[in-house]
């Protein structure tokens, strides 16, 4: 497992506020970026990866829960509300419409970041080196790979994009984080045709039928994601 730092969007309207949770989320060793209405929120989450969200509900731009049913048709990333609606009904829809917990305010930073730990612990143990979905196996700790009891030979740069898709299963993941994240600092000189490759090949080794693809599915013009059945 990784040890590298879990990384919280906090889309919050009020200045201050948002400045106060970004110093206390940094002294538990957190990475943030900072946004400040749906808009931001949007072009971030198109092109990163978040462990966290912390999402305001009344924003400048719109609303909290909409954007948090967007996010909920391709992510199953942990969503924190913060409001300072605290009737039990605005609750009730918070949680209905795909948030993890409700804060209303003002409320305790303490607690807050208490929420936070025990959120990110659930995800992280729901996120396991050893991951089976249906008649797969995936141990990336013992790299053993099978399709029931047929052993599957993956190559390192195979490894890297399949696990980062099952890590996001539902989620699209975009062309240009699975260069970024899978080649790295060589990403400037590989072929621009590698990604698309070395998803064939992976089709090739996982999928039934690598023309009709049940699981690693292609999202027209962002990239692509393991399909949650």
């Amino acid at each position: 497992m990784t040890d590298k730092p879990s990384k919280i969007l906090i889309v919050e309207d009020d200045l201050a506020l948002n400045q106060g949770l970004v110093l206390s989320l940094k002294n538990d060793s957190y990475t943030t970026l900072p946004v400040f209405s749906i808009k931001e929120a949007r072009e971030q989450l198109a092109n990163s990866i978040f462990d966290l969200i912390v999402l305001d509900v009344n924003l400048p731009d719109g609303n909290g829960l909409e954007l948090c049913q967007e996010i909920r048709r391709r992510s199953a990333v942990p969503i924190i509300f913060l409001t300072a609606n605290d009737m039990e009904m605005d609750v009730v829809v918070g949680l209905e419409s795909g948030g993890d917990d409700y804060i209303t305010k003002p409320f305790s930073l303490a607690i807050l970041r208490a929420r936070i730990a025990a959120l990110l612990r659930r995800s992280l143990s729901e996120s396991p080196d050893r991951i089976k979905i249906d008649a797969f196996t995936f141990d990336f700790d013992q790299m053993v790979f099978l399709k029931g009891e047929d052993e599957l030979t993956l190559s390192k740069t195979e490894q890297k994009l399949l696990k980062l898709l099952l890590t996001n299963r539902g989620s699209t993941v975009t062309r240009a984080l699975l260069l970024e994240k899978v080649w790295g600092d060589s990403m400037d000189f590989v072929d621009e045709n590698a990604l698309s490759v070395t998803i064939r090949r992976l089709r090739r080794k996982l999928e039934d039928n690598s023309s009709k693809p049940v699981y690693i599915q292609t999202v027209y013009g962002l990239g692509y994601t393991w399909a949650v059945k």
